[in-house]
């Protein structure tokens, strides 16, 4: 595509590389375009020559004229929505999607707004809210942050209808253009808040797809050796376990199947084992503080579970606290929050790079390096970090 009706007209031209074999591809080497034609060895340094790609050679510059947003904020829509991409995600997951490195640190849709903002939404941390704009409305999990400046709500742009029921937000987004370039107007759209009121909240993990049921609301991430489901509805069931079954397609009576219920909490558990190992797990609860996920997928990497393990399962917690290593921080190996913060307490690593040097988290790709920082300045300063 990047050389239909090229002709040297743009510099990013790589269909060169259109007609690779796979062995080629295998084989490719990092080179730098344009790559106009087969065989070409690359560009050494674009515009190195000094010339632009126009026949005289010079640049051109194009004068904008600086205007306000076309759609301002009022009464009924008085938020700036901000849309743009989270830390482990490109596009909307149609490649990064598949990868349960990059699902585990923002494993859902969510809505981030300042926190006395949020407060006169009505909303809380953790629970579901409703983003609506004139043109759309989807629900994410609020999240609070001092970083986000007030007046304004961020959505990150990722989910789809293939891994959530109800998560597009460009679909939200005003239809103004920029006039020369045709990008939208992703930064600035006036939205509401406003709580999203469910009965309760629930996940499964499960080796196999969970079948179609009435849900109000759920998203899905892949992780290794399962699908993550974050579930919510209003609709209370009187037999949860008649649901759960139901959902996790569980039609032999004779199945290894444990469950807890605590109808008066609105608590329910269950998890089913195939030979020792475990198939699938449901948790139920009327408050979206649930049992941390990291631990139970790890339960998904054993052949076969332990006496502990199915204890674990009934409790919501394991039974040794070190085997809950908190939700993910470094992608690229692995390393979780509890983990990280029972480090930094011990006061053996107070650097990033000491950090780096003992567990390997931010030596990769370094992403995680303003999260571990965040850390460090959370234990400094006796803050709870967890």
């Amino acid at each position: 595509m990047s050389g239909i009706d090229n002709h040297g007209a743009r510099a990013f031209d790589i269909s060169g590389l259109a007609n690779l074999t796979l062995a080629e591809y295998d084989a490719l080497e990092p080179l730098r375009w344009p790559v106009p034609a087969r065989g070409h060895p690359g560009t050494q340094r674009l515009l190195r020559d000094g010339r632009f790609q126009f026949a005289d050679g010079r640049a051109r510059f194009v004068a904008t004229v600086p205007r306000e947003p076309t759609h301002r904020t009022d009464a009924e829509y008085p938020w700036v929505l901000n849309t743009g991409r989270v830390r482990d995600q490109w596009h909307t997951m149609t490649r990064t999607g598949y990868a349960p490195r990059l699902t585990g640190h923002t494993p859902e849709p969510y809505v981030e707004m300042h926190p006395q903002d949020a407060l006169l939404t009505g909303s809380r941390s953790g629970e579901l809210v409703r983003v609506s704009t004139r043109w759309g409305s989807m629900i994410g999990r609020l999240r609070l942050s001092g970083e986000v400046r007030r007046g304004t709500v961020f959505v990150p742009i990722h989910w789809n209808d293939a891994y959530a029921s109800d998560a597009r937000v460009g679909a939200l987004v005003n239809p103004v253009v920029d006039p020369v370039s045709g990008e939208p107007e992703l930064k600035h759209t006036p939205a509401r808040i406003a709580p999203f009121i469910v009965s309760w909240h629930g996940f499964v993990l499960s080796r196999k797809p969970l079948a179609r049921l009435d849900m109000t609301w759920w998203t899905l991430v892949r992780g290794k050796n399962f699908l993550r489901y974050e579930l919510a509805g209003r609709r209370v069931y009187r037999e949860w376990s008649t649901w759960a079954r139901q959902a996790l397609q569980v039609r032999d009576l004779e199945a290894d199947w444990i469950e807890y219920s605590d109808p008066a909490a609105g608590v329910y558990r269950a998890a089913l084992l195939e030979q020792g190992r475990i198939a699938a797990c449901l948790f139920i609860s009327p408050r979206p503080d649930l049992p941390e996920r990291s631990w139970l997928a790890g339960l998904f990497a054993k052949p076969r579970l332990e006496d502990t393990d199915r204890a674990g399962l009934l409790m919501g917690r394991p039974a040794e606290r070190r085997a809950d290593t908190g939700p993910v921080v470094c992608a690229c190996f692995g390393v979780g929050r509890r983990v990280l913060c029972d480090a930094i307490a011990t006061g053996d690593l107070a650097t990033v790079t000491e950090i780096g040097r003992a567990l390997r988290a931010g030596t990769r790709c370094g992403s995680c390096v303003p999260e571990i920082k965040s850390l460090i300045e959370d234990v400094r300063a006796g803050r709870q970090c967890e």
